[in-house]
């Protein structure tokens, strides 16, 4: 995939307001811990995941999106009318139906030309909204649209202690702990085909993107419902972590070599890297088999904890205002998601 007049314009987000540490998680996993001796402090020691955030409870996804994607709007100055579509990516969504794009369109005041769809791609949601309005921006179609993404742990990782506390067994804390990573966060991404006089200096060129995908590994890390009891369900998630990492770093190394292959780059050549953010150990694999410096990536997984399609957005726009993103960079974004799929972006900073 090469694009030619495609520009990210803005990385807007939300941060959900209450911090929540492992340190507060493992105290309500006491029982287990006692009982399989295992010392506090092992969460953060295994994930390097110290805190995370998450909305209040009772909180509406949309409405996170909705903050997210009107800051968008205000820091760059676009008419909501100019926007060709607005798509909203995240694994959490208000209702199955109608798409939570709708409210969150509805909100802003879109035109009825505009194209208002939700798209799933587990943690790759957003960049598959990226290049979804990217497409439709090279072939003409529109000349903007904006990616929206609201994601919330709070529920699921609040059933999954009680599920660890009703079946303390060390094959559920270790197919569960990957799920007590989670954090929450919203995140607006604008994206036109730079012929507009917008008030932000952000102009990242999207260059190209490849993608490479392992199907046969649906079924590492799984989030939705099963049945309980009769005509009765419960969320559940669940997590093959070490198989996982093993097979996702496995894809990442064919995605990078089809990356930098197509886009005619030598990896000296990648000034910087911003990458889904799962934790310590998953950062490390991945950039130790890709071949990258660790000092050329912008990690967050510390503070915020895994946020699934919010993470690496979120990060590349904290990047941007730490100063780790120049102007002229080349930078990557590296997405790996269960399914398996692998995405990898080619911008000009």
């Amino acid at each position: 995939m090469k694009y030619t007049r495609v520009f990210i314009n803005s990385l807007a987000y939300e941060l959900a307001p209450h911090v929540i540490s492992s340190s507060v998680l493992e105290s309500r996993l006491a029982p287990v811990y006692q009982k399989f001796r295992i010392p506090m402090g092992q969460l953060a020691a295994l994930t390097g995941i110290e805190e995370r955030r998450w909305w209040p409870k009772g909180h509406q996804l949309s409405d996170g999106a909705i903050i997210a994607a009107e800051k968008s709007i205000t820091e760059t100055g676009i008419s909501v009318d100019d926007l060709g579509a607005v798509v909203y990516t995240g694994v959490c969504r208000d209702q199955h139906e109608p798409a939570t794009a709708c409210r969150i369109a509805g909100k802003l005041g879109v035109s009825k030309d505009t194209a208002i769809y939700d798209i799933s791609n587990a943690c790759l949601g957003v960049l598959s909204g990226i290049l979804d309005i990217a497409n439709r921006i090279e072939l003409g179609q529109i000349k903007a649209g904006l990616v929206v993404s609201c994601e919330s742990a709070r529920h699921i990782v609040d059933v999954t202690i009680d599920d660890m506390l009703a079946d303390p067994t060390m094959q559920n804390y270790a197919r569960s702990l990957a799920t007590l990573t989670g954090g929450s966060g919203a995140v607006a991404v604008l994206i036109t085909d730079g012929s507009f006089n917008l008030k932000t200096d952000r102009n990242h060129q999207l260059l190209g993107a490849s993608h490479l995908s392992a199907p046969e590994h649906n079924n590492l890390c799984q989030w939705g419902l099963k049945e309980v009891g009769p005509q009765l369900y419960r969320e559940f998630m669940r997590t093959d972590a070490v198989t996982l990492l093993k097979e996702g770093v496995s894809l990442a190394k064919d995605t990078w070599t089809h990356f930098l292959q197509q886009r005619d780059w030598m990896i000296e050549q990648v000034d910087k890297v911003i990458c889904h953010q799962v934790g310590a150990s998953n950062q490390k694999q991945v950039l130790t088999a890709l071949n990258i410096p660790p000092e050329k990536e912008f990690p967050t997984y510390k503070l915020l904890g895994n946020m699934g399609t919010v993470s690496l957005p979120v990060t590349a726009a904290m990047a941007h205002d730490d100063g780790f993103l120049q102007k002229g960079d080349n930078v990557s974004f590296l997405g790996i998601g269960s399914g398996l799929n692998c995405m990898m972006l080619g911008l000009k900073w």
